[in-house]
């Protein structure tokens, strides 16, 4: 039995430990895929368009309260009054931005893809975490770096 599928199965058992339905779809979607010999054809696609299309069925998750009326521009005018409206429009705005430079560390820097990815996987099974994480967590750590690498140009 190949390493990956080894490591795959263990991600099975933690997901239902945990009692993660995201992670077990994940993870029995992708053997299955992998059994069923479609890993060459699936799975690079999957690769290389698969946060695009997560971040697209997420972007119409949002959506559907504005689609189906059940808020509007009433709503967001009311919302604007709120201190806390204001706080959530620059978190937005700010999460949105560091996501920004996380797509170009995923796909630039494999050796922290893999940290991101496997962070991630832990968030998942063992703190009940939402699967977004190695986008965002991609763009927090381009922050990071950057902030080191200007600390130690400056101290150095």
């Amino acid at each position: 039995m190949a390493n990956s599928t080894i490591f795959m199965l263990i991600l099975l058992a933690v997901g239902i430990f945990a009692k993660n339905q995201s992670l077990l779809i994940a993870v029995i979607f992708l053997l299955v895929v992998k059994w069923a010999g479609l890993g060459d054809k699936i799975l690079p696609f999957a690769q290389q368009k698969g946060i695009q299309i997560g971040v697209t069925i997420i972007t119409i998750a949002v959506l559907v309260p504005i689609v189906t009326g059940e808020i509007g521009f009433k709503d967001l005018q009311e919302a604007l009054k709120s201190s806390y409206a204001w706080i959530a429009l620059a978190s937005g705005i700010f999460v949105a931005v560091i996501a920004a430079n996380g797509i170009e560390l995923l796909q630039n820097d494999p050796h922290i893809t893999v940290a991101l990815v496997f962070g991630t996987i832990l968030a998942v099974a063992v703190f009940n975490g939402v699967a977004v994480g190695p986008l965002i967590g991609a763009g927090i750590a381009y922050m990071a770096m950057r902030a080191a690498e200007l600390l130690s140009s400056i101290g150095g």
